[in-house]
C-alpha cells in the first residue's frame, strides 16, 4: 500500500486553503481491476479553512487528462474527502469517480486539483518527480 502524504517534500511558501492532502496511488495487492482494489486507489482533499467550499464543477485530474468533475459537492470546514477511482456511493467523505480502470500511473503520475474557473488550485506528484506536492 502506497499512501503519501502530499506535503512530504511541500517546498510552497505558503499555506493552502484547499489542498491534495493525501494520494494513495498504487492500491494495496494485486491490480486486479475488481472495484474493491480500483476504490483502494484514491486522492484526498482537504479544506483547511473553517468555512465550507462549494466544489462544485472542481477537477481533479491526472497527466494523462483522466479528469474527474465535483457536481454538487459542498466540502466542510476543516474536512477532507477522498475520492476513490472505483464505483461506489458518493457520501460527505468519500465520493467516486464510476471507473472500470485505474488511473493514477503506480511509477510517476501527477494528480492536479483545478478550481470551477480552471484555475490550478495545487497538485501533487510521484516518482520520476520524486514525490512533491
Amino acid at each position: 500500500m502506497i499512501a503519501v502524504p502530499a506535503s512530504a517534500a511541500d517546498h510552497r511558501p505558503h499555506w493552502r486553503s484547499v489542498e491534495i492532502s493525501r494520494v494513495q496511488y498504487d492500491s494495496p495487492g494485486w491490480d486486479n481491476r475488481s472495484n474493491r482494489s480500483l476504490n483502494q486507489e484514491w486522492v484526498e482533499i482537504t479544506n483547511n479553512t473553517r468555512r465550507s467550499v462549494n466544489l462544485d464543477g472542481w477537477t481533479l485530474a491526472d497527466e494523462d487528462s483522466h479528469t474527474y468533475t465535483f457536481d454538487h459537492y459542498r466540502l466542510a470546514g476543516r474536512a477532507t474527502v477522498r475520492v476513490h477511482t472505483g464505483i461506489g456511493h458518493d457520501t460527505r467523505h468519500d465520493v467516486y469517480q464510476d471507473r472500470r480502470a485505474y488511473v493514477w500511473d503506480n511509477r510517476s503520475d501527477t494528480a492536479t486539483l483545478r478550481n470551477d474557473h480552471d484555475r490550478f488550485v495545487d497538485d501533487a506528484s510521484w516518482g520520476r518527480h520524486h514525490y512533491r506536492r
